[in-house]
């Protein structure tokens, strides 16, 4: 890649998609279903195990710096949960990294001579040291390289403790085998990238292996896929804390609203209730009003009745004494 072309990149991977105003850059979207979740992520196989002997080939799905920094960005003001889709992806990678390695397992197996599970047990003793001796010169190799020298050479004294243990256990091993089965080269087939390892390699030989970037490419792979099962299981938990959540809170105002719908048909019923027992006593006031208007009235048509009789008689008594007079 030229000098341009790094500077591009990197000016894509830092602004995203409108770092120049090029609308024609931002008609896919990291959105889209044919961007790779996974390269977003900063963790698809097809790009760290490129250039290794398990080199994938381009991903089936868009990858592009500038989409990975707009995602990003969007990622900061609200949750895509693209994680999941990248760990379905590894997940898949690695399950078929797995199958791999249990048949090469198989057919070791069926390939190499049978041994005694003594034997074998000292032959895997010999195969741990190894891997022992790979990563820690892998690890000095690394250090030394940053310029932490004195770390380095501390690892390094390691190593020779180590490889006198290693020396012990092949002399084991050596003399519980016979010499012509010896010489044969025992196999062994790497637990992290299914590579094959030889029991008989030597410290360059597992160094690079250990401190190669196909096993280290794998390392990280499996690292990401143990990060992302545990994001994943978090967001999770806390989106089914917030549906329930809202749930409660839905069911609350639900409550409410029923209880406050309650409370109203109640002062409904009670103003009715109200209305029904003024208007009530309205009419029997009216009622005793007008038993009363019509009590008085009797009264006095009896009482009128009564004076006029009594004016009669009284002028009928006139009339009869003077007549006999």
């Amino acid at each position: 890649m030229s000098a341009q072309a790094q500077m591009r990149a990197l000016l894509d991977q830092l602004m995203g998609t409108a770092r120049d105003g090029d609308e024609t850059r931002q008609r896919v979207k990291f959105t889209d279903d044919r961007v790779c979740k996974s390269h977003l992520l900063d963790c698809c196989p097809h790009d760290i195990l490129a250039g290794t002997r398990m080199d994938l080939g381009e991903c089936t799905k868009i990858h592009d710096l500038a989409l990975r920094a707009d995602y990003e960005i969007a990622s900061k003001e609200r949750d895509l949960f693209f994680e999941l889709d990248a760990m379905d992806h590894l997940e898949s990678f690695i399950s078929e990294c797995d199958r791999r390695t249990d048949l090469a397992k198989k057919r070791l197996a069926e390939t190499q001579e049978e041994i005694s599970a003594e034997v074998s047990a000292k032959a895997e003793k010999v195969h741990e040291l190894n891997e022992e001796i790979g990563k820690l010169l892998a690890k000095a190799e690394q250090l030394g390289a940053e310029g932490n020298v004195d770390e380095s050479q501390k690892i390094l004294m390691e190593v020779e403790k180590v490889r006198a243990k290693k020396k012990e256990a092949e002399e084991e091993y050596r003399n519980s085998m016979p010499a012509s089965s010896f010489q044969q080269q025992k196999l062994r087939v790497c637990e992290v990238c299914s590579a094959y390892l030889g029991l008989h390699d030597n410290d360059r030989r597992l160094a690079d292996h250990f401190g190669g970037k196909l096993h280290l490419g794998f390392i990280q792979i499996r690292e990401k896929l143990d990060q992302l099962r545990k994001t994943v299981a978090e967001k999770q938990e806390k989106r089914n804390l917030d549906r329930l959540r809202r749930r409660e809170e839905r069911e609350r105002e639900e409550w409410l609203s029923r209880r406050s719908g309650s409370r109203t048909r109640d002062r409904r019923r009670s103003r009715s209730r109200d209305r029904r027992r003024r208007r009530s006593r309205s009419t029997s006031r009216e009622r005793r009003k007008s038993s009363r208007s019509r009590s008085q009235d009797r009264h006095r048509r009896h009482r009128s009745r009564s004076r006029s009789h009594s004016r009669g008689h009284r002028w009928a008594s006139r009339d009869q004494s003077a007549k006999y007079k």
